[in-house]
């Protein structure tokens, strides 16, 4: 059944052979589904959703605070070169699975295929249901995130100007509509609108480097305070303070593997798939540089920046370097487009996966959630769903913003869960499966790649459960752990009151 990049042979889990890898409907058959989805993306196109997906400027700065607590210049710039290794070893663990197993089910259905028979359902229902959770609260993460942007740019006018719960959860809802209309009316234009993204960061991270490297308004320092000021008397964390820091780069790179959804929509996935899930890596960390570095150089003293309005940094550097409430609203806007953007890619993706875990059965009205509308090509209840979820979600800023921060960092945690389920079970089968994959790396090299992958992933998941700055108290301190486990609390009632006997896990399959 292993057959190489030049092959032109596949063979379903039944050994019927299927001539031609390039006829899509035939492969997707053999992994158990039918073709419903119009491929319309390519690898490039892929690749642009992925960068989409994490946003740069977004991703990086609108944690930035986080940073700033967890030690200044040096956590942000020597931050960034760590996470590029360690996030390297994320992607290219799962582009090979991906490779062998291309479908938009993605994480749940990789293990299924991989894990003992005696417990592949149950597997696979568990990966399935953090997948499932990390997709929608990393979804709401950026569409809230760009609302709280938005509320905090304003404040560059008015600083003492900060919007009322109801008026955030207002322009939150106006973000969600228009995405789910983009993302409806207009997926035959997505691939363009990605590639107009990519080209769109790429000029606004050039822009935004000049910019702040000519004005400095708030000084320019030396190159070793630049890369290496390190200020551990914000956090509270003493030694353990860089870690804090690390949170920014962390989430830029969390969403990596949800371009995985996107595999029934390109042409040839068992290639292409794999590649733009490790080209993004590398891409988004040379972009990056000229993002990182010129921040650091022009960074104003940390304490004031801890006083930010909406605890959003990234306004109020941009505001403060450049020297002019418009200087830094026009460097604000071409972020703020950047992560509109990230919104509509994010929520086809998300959409993708409600869709593929809904027509394995595996959540409550599955045969809704499961259509794929005839005329528009799009799964578009899934869309309603993920919709629908981020503003029951939202309501709960309304009372609580500490609670909803938790909902949102366990977006990060949720998605690592679901990469490290199956590349561990994986590893566990000495790699038998991943060594039939027409994108593959040297076994040798994999298998490194595989344990530091599962190192950094148990790490990432604890580092995200801990409060940024202590002491806590109750409007301080993380819960994400908490609602983790209360979203699989909740899956696990589902579980037995109905998929324990509906549920049979994905069709299976031997894989291409």
């Amino acid at each position: 059944m292993a057959y190489s990049s030049h092959d032109q042979t596949s063979y379903s889990h039944d050994k019927t052979l299927i001539t031609d890898s390039t006829d899509e409907p035939e492969v997707l058959a053999a992994l158990g589904y039918k073709q419903e989805l119009k491929r319309n993306r390519s690898l490039f196109t892929l690749l642009f959703q992925s960068l989409a997906i994490a946003a740069l400027p977004f991703g990086e700065g609108g944690p930035l605070l986080s940073a700033v607590y967890g030690g200044g210049q040096l956590s942000i710039f020597v931050g960034w070169i760590i996470i590029l290794f360690l996030a390297s070893s994320v992607a290219v663990s799962l582009a090979e699975i991906a490779s062998r197993y291309p479908t938009s089910a993605g994480p749940y259905y990789w293990s299924f295929q991989i894990a003992n028979e005696s417990n592949r359902t149950v597997l696979s229902f568990i990966n399935g249901w953090v997948w499932l959770i990390g997709n929608w609260t990393i979804t709401l993460s950026v569409n809230f995130g760009l609302a709280s942007l938005i509320n905090a740019t304003a404040a560059i006018y008015h600083p003492d100007f900060a919007a009322e719960p109801w008026q955030l959860l207002l322009i939150f809802y106006a973000i969600l509509l228009v995405s789910f209309v983009i993302c409806t009316f207009a997926n035959r234009f997505l691939p363009m609108v990605d590639t107009i993204c990519a080209g769109w960061t790429g000029l606004s991270i050039f822009i935004i480097c000049i910019a702040l490297s000519v004005k400095a308004a708030s000084g320019r320092h030396s190159a070793s305070y630049t890369l290496g000021n390190y200020d551990k008397s914000l956090s509270g964390w003493g030694g353990f303070t860089f870690f804090i820091g690390l949170l920014p780069a962390a989430y830029t790179f969390s969403a990596i593997g949800m371009i995985s959804a996107m595999a029934e929509e390109v042409h040839d996935p068992t290639i292409k798939v794999p590649r733009a899930i490790a080209l993004s890596v590398p891409v988004l960390w040379f972009f990056g540089l000229f993002f990182v570095i010129p921040i650091c150089a022009t960074l104003p003293p940390l304490a004031d920046i801890t006083e930010a309005p909406g605890a959003q940094a990234l306004p109020y550097i941009f505001g403060t370097v450049m020297g002019t409430p418009g200087g830094g609203l026009g460097l604000m806007f071409l972020v703020l487009a950047i992560t509109m953007f990230c919104s509509i890619s994010i929520t086809v993706a998300a959409s993708r996966t409600t869709w593929a875990f809904a027509r394995d059965d595996a959540i409550p009205l599955s045969r809704v959630w499961s259509k794929v509308s005839p005329g528009l090509g799009v799964p578009v209840f899934a869309l309603a769903l993920v919709t629908i979820v981020q503003m029951l979600l939202g309501l709960i800023n309304l009372g609580s913003s500490s609670a909803f921060t938790a909902f949102v960092s366990v977006g990060v945690q949720a998605l690592q869960v679901s990469y490290g389920i199956p590349i561990a079970l994986s590893l566990f089968h000495k790699r038998t499966q991943v060594s039939h994959a027409r994108w593959k790396l040297h076994p040798i090299v994999g298998t490194v790649a595989n344990v530091v992958a599962l190192c950094w992933i148990s790490f990432e998941v604890v580092l995200f459960s801990m409060p940024t700055v202590l002491p806590v108290d109750k409007t301080t301190m993380n819960y994400a752990s908490v609602v983790l486990v209360g979203f699989m609390a909740i899956a696990a009632v589902w579980y037995f009151i109905y998929a324990r006997k509906a549920y049979k896990g994905p069709p299976a399959t031997d894989g291409l």
